[in-house]
């Protein structure tokens, strides 16, 4: 089997996906400037899987030429993308670091495929490409209108890659996640951003005295006034990954598919999960809207269940928020900061 070069996967998403690939036999090299990842989620990935085939190489995605060059050395055919700038927050307040990181840095990443003849691609991608949904449950057919730069940034590289595959026979699948949550089930890998932004990390936090917790708005028109979000488990991203890139490899045609659970969260209900789960109270402020926050944002997964037979098996909240609980709880100060990869 041919080898899978992951871009960012030392990271939340790309270290669970890189698990998932080891266990379905897959050898991996792991590309990641660590400016967000970690080497003690690669150690902690290598460490569970002892007779796994996995590589680390610290680089920037922009460096096409290192990229290349890691491909080349492995004779990976296949690349996972996840390397990218992430917060809406940030993204409508620094574009152009979200332009030459997520832009720039995945054409560079596509050059270096094309480059050494590196042919299929699972793409990285967010609701945040639909901006504010015109209908509910958002389908792949929902117009995609991005209302802040990190959506527009990755809506740029999905618009690309058609005209990728007709000059250079890249063939690709573009995953649209909605709210990444949870953690590893064997609690080997788990959320580790600074600062953290997502809200089951940060009401856990708060729950554990470590952190403030503020929701931001509470005059939406949703059931209770806070943001409606669709919350999958990591571990069910991926999943997807590898269904997909074998789907690929198997000639399947190019496609883009949603990733959630279909029902839609209030960030008032996450509170009261983390309540539940922890046995201790979240402290919750309230704060103004975030801007380029859409109030309602959750999504019908039911292409992908047909294409590839995906089935989430942690769609329960409370399931969701006892595996990033159990993970925070045992890693309070997040991952070893000088575990070697």
């Amino acid at each position: 089997m041919s080898g899978v070069l992951v871009t960012g996967g030392a990271g939340y998403i790309g270290s669970h996906a890189v698990k998932a690939l080891l266990a379905a036999g897959h050898e991996v090299v792991v590309y990641d400037n660590l400016s967000a990842g970690h080497r003690a989620a690669v150690r902690a990935i290598v460490d569970g899987h002892p007779n796994g085939r996995v590589t680390f190489v610290e680089g920037d995605i922009r460096d096409t030429a290192r990229v290349a060059g890691a491909l080349r050395e492995s004779k990976a055919d296949a690349v996972m993308h996840f390397a990218a700038w992430l917060s809406v927050g940030d993204s409508v307040k620094d574009p152009a670091g979200y332009y030459d990181n997520n832009v720039r840095g995945a054409l560079s990443v596509l050059q270096a495929m094309v480059d050494v003849g590196a042919s299929h691609l699972i793409f990285s991608s967010t609701a945040a490409t639909f901006g504010n949904p015109i209908f509910t449950p958002i389908t792949e057919e929902h117009p995609q209108a991005p209302i802040n730069s990190y959506g527009d940034t990755k809506l740029t590289i999905e618009r690309a890659l058609p005209h990728y595959e007709r000059a250079y026979g890249l063939r690709w699948t573009v995953l649209r996640y909605f709210n990444a949550s949870g953690a590893d089930p064997d609690g080997r890998l788990g959320e580790d951003h600074a600062p953290e932004i997502h809200v089951i990390p940060r009401a856990i936090d708060a729950a554990l005295g470590r952190d403030s917790f503020a929701i931001y708005g509470t005059d939406y028109d949703t059931p209770d006034g806070t943001c409606l979000r669709d919350y999958v488990h990591v571990a069910d991203l991926a999943s997807a990954h590898v269904l997909s890139l074998d789907a690929l490899r198997s000639g399947a045609a190019s496609t883009a598919y949603n990733l959630g659970n279909g029902r839609p969260i209030s960030v008032r209900e996450v509170v009261d999960a983390v309540e539940r789960v922890t046995g201790k109270p979240v402290p919750a402020g309230v704060a103004a809207r975030r801007p380029g926050d859409p109030g309602v944002l959750y999504t019908s997964s039911e292409k992908i269940k047909r294409s590839l037979g995906w089935k989430p098996q942690f769609e329960d909240l409370d399931v969701i928020v006892e595996t990033a609980w159990r993970w925070r709880d045992r890693h309070p100060r997040g991952y070893d900061k000088d575990a070697a990869a």
